[in-house]
């Protein structure tokens, strides 16, 4: 009988339950980076979904901050799909998450889901694009984007925002620091037994934290 080594074990699984190797991820750090990371953690970003499939996250926001100017700047963004949290009763009410691969723009598209105190739930729409000066760029809408730079620290991954873009008629254009939002900060903790906190942090050279949210998600299904 053919016995199968933990490693092909994982791609078999894979293979009957519709997820994929993908390495683009692991391609933006280096090895010891890389290693450093729980294993869960190269786990979830090691993998896509086939076949127009997507990957579910399903979880709560446990905690959102949002300051005056945070909250002026997040409905001033809703005229380009409203990238931003809301409502800040979202607090402690259910979030989801739905990966699906993107292979004609060598990327993935994200939609997050927001319950929110009252109304219908917030769903915010980005596309992530293995692209652009750092190999990894956030398009969320109405020609805005930003380039990302990946790091580690402490066993947890991030992803920040270096330089903000806006394309317009097929131009595109860096806009100049104080023109964009500030440093955005995106981060995934493992917390063990399938569970990882998702953290968003938008800091102002000026006004400081706008916006800094922590979300809680059990671990991957397909759907």
């Amino acid at each position: 009988m053919l016995e199968l080594t933990p490693q092909k074990k994982l791609h078999h699984a894979e293979t009957q339950s519709n997820l994929v190797p993908d390495d683009r991820f692991r391609r933006l750090l280096n090895k010891a980076d890389w290693k450093a990371l729980p294993e869960r953690v190269r786990r979830r970003f090691s993998v896509k979904a086939r076949n127009g499939q997507s990957i579910l996250f399903r979880g709560e926001t446990t905690e959102l901050k949002i300051s005056l100017v945070g909250a002026l700047l997040a409905q001033l963004a809703r005229v380009i799909g409203a990238p931003l949290p809301l409502d800040k009763k979202s607090e402690e009410r259910p979030a989801m998450v739905a990966v699906t691969d993107d292979p004609d723009a060598d990327g993935q598209i994200w939609t997050r889901i927001y319950a929110r105190g009252a109304g219908f739930p917030q769903a915010v729409n980005s596309a992530k694009r293995f692209s652009g000066p750092t190999g990894l760029e956030e398009h969320v809408g109405g020609g805005v984007s930003m380039s990302l730079k990946l790091y580690v620290r402490d066993g947890a991954l991030f992803f920040q925002s270096v330089d903000y873009f806006l394309t317009v008629l097929g131009f595109r254009f860096r806009l100049p620091p104080a023109a964009t939002p500030g440093r955005m900060v995106i981060g995934h903790h493992d917390l063990g037994e399938g569970v990882f906190a998702f953290t968003l942090t938008l800091t102002h050279a000026w006004f400081g934290v706008l916006i800094a949210q922590t979300t809680i998600f059990h671990d991957m299904k397909e759907a």
